[in-house]
């Protein structure tokens, strides 16, 4: 078994979580030990999780112990969640009851035998699974740590940092917060609580809080809430991932950081690379507006052409490669792809393309794929569009659009607001990331393809 991921050996609190509860990293650590006493390693476990400490301490009991869980929302739409089980067919089940978390037994059938996980890995997490995609990323010990250690450096993390939690737990960027303040003997401060709400705040300035995550949304609601007129001393970095953040949201966030004396650091990543794969350095956060920054310690960037060659020049857009040890080990698709080895070998064509300056830094300027980021969650548009035409058979519809934009055409103007409220309620992304368009046919070609070039996207 894979060694410990985590060292809760440090002295002082581990977690503090809005209920009033306080955890010390002895405390964790017994909890944990207890938690991993029920499930035999190389398990493979559901966690249906949120930001609370049930959450908390089945996670780092799982990493801790050798025992495999997926990562998924606490809220998971009851249907997605049974196609998971009956793909993958989990050991054990962790999930919130009206009691409380319980632990239950997983699918387990006469005819069907698990396959040995592979020995390194460590973690499973969905890749859209906010459309209920089965392709899972499969993330190794190896790659966690990796990852943390770059994370650790570059922020320069230490124990008296005290994060708040603003992104779920599920989520590859904040799981990462999670993993590399654990690393350093942080306090990590639990909350379900949103920043649109006053709790929230309170919570927020009660506990000192030192740092905040969020994705390009996340500013953008702060930056209508006022944000710049708090006084927050506490504060000292807030780091922005999840999505290419607009230009000018980040020149308002850098601003007020050098105004106030605070650090404001915008990351690259994606759940392929565990987390994080670039960060802009604070210093440089006004004169490379616009820019991912550069590759995060351990990593390297490249660019490729068309043709897979190696594009040298500055300015030039190509496809961004990057190699590091934080590159997993690959996808799963069903309960055989557990047993599989690392089929990437540290390297990683990101699908995004990208610029160099002449200084190094990069620049994202599209998506090769289709994919779209929605308020920092990652939404396949192939997938969305099977999940309509599944649930509306005599319907024909596209999707297409920009990061936190989803435009979708349809060919039944009568149901513009049955399709918006069922793809909200089944990716659980709120309704206003969704224009639904009628038109007259969805353009294709003579095989029957969608031809998405010529949608009225604009």
């Amino acid at each position: 078994m894979a060694e410990a991921v985590f060292n809760l050996g440090f002295d002082g609190v581990a977690v503090v979580a809005d209920d009033g509860r306080e955890v010390s990293y002895a405390d964790l650590k017994q909890m944990t030990e207890e938690w991993a006493a029920k499930v035999p390693p190389r398990s493979l476990v559901f966690l249906l999780v949120g930001n609370n400490l049930d959450s908390l301490v089945a996670y780092v009991a799982c990493l801790n112990h050798g025992i495999v869980p997926l990562m998924l929302d606490a809220k998971i739409d009851g249907q997605l969640l049974q196609r998971f089980i009956e793909i993958y067919r989990p050991d054990f089940i962790w999930r919130p009851s009206s009691e409380g978390y319980v632990l239950e037994e997983g699918l387990r059938t006469s005819d069907f035998r698990h396959p040995a996980l592979f020995e390194d890995l460590a973690l499973l997490l969905t890749t859209s699974g906010s459309t209920g995609s089965p392709k899972l990323v499969r993330q190794s010990y190896k790659n966690i740590k990796a990852n943390t250690a770059s994370i650790v450096e570059y922020l320069r993390l230490d124990s008296t940092e005290r994060p708040i939690t603003t992104l779920p737990m599920n989520y590859t960027y904040g799981l990462s917060i999670v993993n590399s303040h654990l690393t350093v003997g942080a306090t990590i401060l639990l909350t379900e609580k949103s920043i649109m709400q006053r709790e929230f705040w309170n919570f927020f300035t009660e506990q000192g809080t030192t740092s905040f995550g969020g994705v390009p949304y996340t500013y953008e609601m702060l930056d209508k809430l006022m944000f710049f007129r708090r006084k927050l001393p506490s504060l000292r970095t807030m780091t922005q991932a999840g999505g290419k953040i607009l230009p000018t949201l980040h020149q308002k966030f850098a601003e007020y950081a050098k105004r106030e004396g605070k650090n404001f650091v915008v990351m690259y990543g994606q759940c392929e690379a565990t987390a994080r794969m670039s960060y802009l350095p604070p210093e440089r956060a006004l004169d490379k507006v616009g820019s991912m920054g550069i590759a995060i310690p351990g990593g390297r960037f490249s660019l490729i052409d068309v043709d897979g060659r190696a594009i040298n020049e500055p300015d030039i857009t190509g496809e961004l490669v990057y190699d590091g040890a934080n590159v997993t080990l690959g996808y799963a698709e069903c309960a055989d792809d557990l047993s599989k080895g690392d089929e990437r070998h540290g390297r990683l064509v990101t699908g995004d393309m990208a610029r160099r300056d002449t200084d190094g830094f990069y620049y994202i300027v599209g998506r090769k794929k289709r994919f779209l980021k929605i308020f920092g969650n990652r939404v396949n548009l192939d997938e969305t569009e099977r999940l309509i035409k599944g649930a509306f058979p005599d319907l024909d519809c596209a999707c297409g659009g920009i990061d936190d934009k989803m435009k979708i055409f349809i060919t039944d103007e009568t149901q513009v607001q049955s399709i918006r409220d069922f793809v909200a309620e089944k990716t659980h992304l709120n309704f206003t990331a969704f224009d639904v368009r009628p038109i007259v046919s969805i353009p294709k070609n003579e095989s029957g393809k969608t031809l998405y070039s010529e949608l009225p996207i604009s």
